[in-house]
C-alpha cells in the first residue's frame, strides 16, 4: 500500500505543477493585454479570429500572430490587421490588403478604402494556428478564467487548510514497521 500511496503522490504532484504552470501562463497572457484588449508581447499581437473578421485564409476559432512593422517596411498588397473603434468604444479587428501607404501622414489604407493611422495597426500576420483561438478566447474570458483557474486554486487552498487542520488535530501518520 505504501507504493500505491507514493505513486498517487507523484501523480498529484505532476498534475499540480502542470496546473500551476498553466495558470501562470494564462495570467501572463491576461496581464499583457494592450489598450485594445488583445494580448501583445513586444511587437507580436495575438489575434483571435471571430465572426467580425471575414477571410478565406482564417476561420472562426483560429489564432494568428500579427507582427507590427515600421511604416517604411510595409508593402502594398500585404495583409494587415488593424483596430477599429466603434461609436460605443468597442474595439473590432479588421483584416485587409494594404492598398496605399502614406508615410508622411503615418497612415495606410486598405484596398476597400478604409484608412488607418499607424497607432491602430495590429500587424502583419506571421503564424497561424487553427482552432487554438477558441480555447484561448474561453480562457481569456472573465468567466473562463474564473472557472478554469481561480476556482480550482481556491479549492486546492481549502484542501490544504483542511489537511493542515487534520495534521494539527490528529498528528502525523504513524508508520507501521
Amino acid at each position: 500500500m505504501k507504493i500505491l500511496k507514493n505513486i498517487r503522490n507523484v501523480i498529484l504532484f505532476i498534475l499540480g505543477v502542470a496546473f500551476f504552470i498553466f495558470a501562470l501562463s494564462m495570467s501572463m497572457l491576461l496581464l499583457n493585454f494592450n489598450k485594445y484588449g488583445l494580448t501583445q508581447f513586444g511587437d507580436t499581437t495575438f489575434v483571435l479570429i471571430n465572426n467580425d473578421i471575414v477571410s478565406d485564409v482564417y476561420k472562426k476559432g483560429d489564432l494568428v500572430f500579427a507582427e507590427s512593422h515600421n511604416i517604411m517596411t510595409l508593402k502594398e498588397g500585404e495583409m494587415m490587421f488593424a483596430y477599429r473603434v466603434d461609436s460605443q468604444g468597442g474595439v473590432h479587428v479588421d483584416l485587409g490588403k494594404i492598398g496605399h501607404i502614406y508615410p508622411e501622414e503615418n497612415a495606410i489604407s486598405f484596398e476597400n478604402g478604409n484608412t488607418y493611422s499607424t497607432e491602430f495597426l495590429a500587424g502583419v500576420p506571421t503564424n497561424h494556428y487553427k482552432s487554438v483561438g477558441t480555447f484561448l478566447s474561453v480562457v481569456e474570458s472573465k468567466w473562463g478564467f474564473l472557472f478554469i483557474v481561480l476556482v480550482p486554486c481556491f479549492l486546492i487552498f481549502l484542501y490544504e487548510i483542511y489537511a493542515l487542520i487534520v495534521e494539527i488535530k490528529y498528528g502525523g501518520e504513524e508508520e507501521n514497521a
